[in-house]
């Protein structure tokens, strides 16, 4: 599936609980497919349960990638995603098999299909004294600093965002050359991949919100705590990346309060907590796909039917053939 001289990625994109995963399986099934996930959490180990990970049976036999790839103390960045997923990619281009993109972080979708370049990351004991530098002289200081060098980038910045500033300044003596300039040459590379992208999402915002909730349930149902649990037992602490994802960071708040979590209030109090962080997450993936003209959207009306789904994309996939 091939748009002219690139080679065309599928894309099953769309807000957290629509389906994303059972309809790229069962496309995949029918176009001898292979999943290659967009999920910034699912690439950790040992957490399975909160990340709604496909597992076994519900993979149907289909090679997944980019799934279990890292211990849950690493970091993993949209930077290392994307040189991973375009190894994996090119490598099913390669085989003759067709790579289908199933998750809902879009930043990685985007950067990936993009081509995007990242800058690599300078001397870390270089970046402490930056951050140094900052608490030391200020923030209006070190944007004259950076001015100086970068006055693209200090133009769009405040003298408080202490991060970007830092950033701006050791992208500069890391390269030599200014942040703003290696943002426009980012710009003006050519697209690495076509792609057709579909969004799943549900017609009344109501029966997302079900779905959310359902989701939940399930997860605390299957051992969600206990999972967390493990991941500190491991030595997972709360300060990694991965225990930032949604339902980890709730169920991590109340293990440290109460390690055996005996009251049951305690446990309804942090998935009544999961459901609204995961429906402020849900809106804010919906407002960012709905950006992208290109999307083409599969709405579900009730329950969905993730057979007829992916036969709907089949369909649409040998109209734009």
């Amino acid at each position: 599936m091939a748009t002219g001289s690139l080679q065309r990625i599928i894309v099953i994109t769309g807000p957290t609980a629509t389906g994303k995963s059972a309809v790229g399986v069962r496309l995949a099934k029918l176009i001898d497919g292979e999943i290659v996930s967009a999920d910034s959490m699912q690439v950790y180990r040992h957490m399975d349960i909160g990340t709604a990970k496909p597992m076994g049976d519900e993979m149907c036999g289909v090679p997944h990638h980019l799934i279990d790839i890292i211990p849950p103390w690493e970091d993993y960045s949209v930077a290392r995603y994307v040189e991973d997923a375009s190894e994996c990619v090119d490598d099913i281009f390669r085989r003759g098999k067709q790579p289908i993109l199933v998750g809902g972080s879009g930043l990685y979708i985007d950067s990936l299909l993009a081509g995007r370049k990242f800058l690599v990351r300078g001397d870390p004991e270089q970046r402490r004294k930056l951050e140094d530098e900052f608490d030391k002289i200020g923030g209006d200081a070190m944007l004259v600093k950076l001015r100086s060098v970068d006055e693209i980038s200090a133009a769009k910045l405040h003298s408080n965002d202490k991060k970007r500033i830092v950033r701006a300044l050791e992208a500069f003596l890391t390269t030599g050359k200014p942040l703003s300039l290696h943002d426009l040459e980012t710009v003006s590379l050519p697209r690495r991949y076509e792609s057709i992208k579909f969004a799943l999402t549900y017609s009344d915002r109501a029966e997302l919100y079900n779905s959310i909730d359902r989701r939940v349930d399930t997860m605390i149902t299957k051992g969600l705590i206990h999972e967390v649990r493990t991941l500190f037992d491991i030595g997972v602490s709360r300060c990694n990346t991965s225990m930032q994802a949604i339902g980890y960071k709730e169920i991590s708040d109340v293990l440290i309060s109460d390690p055996d979590i005996s009251d049951a209030a305690d446990i309804l109090t942090a998935a009544e907590k999961i459901k609204m962080e995961s429906r402020r997450y849900a809106k804010r993936q919906l407002t960012w796909l709905r950006r992208d003209n290109e999307i083409i959207w599969i709405t579900w009306s009730g329950t969905p039917d993730h057979e007829c789904g992916a036969q709907r994309l089949m369909e649409i996939l040998y109209e734009t053939k």
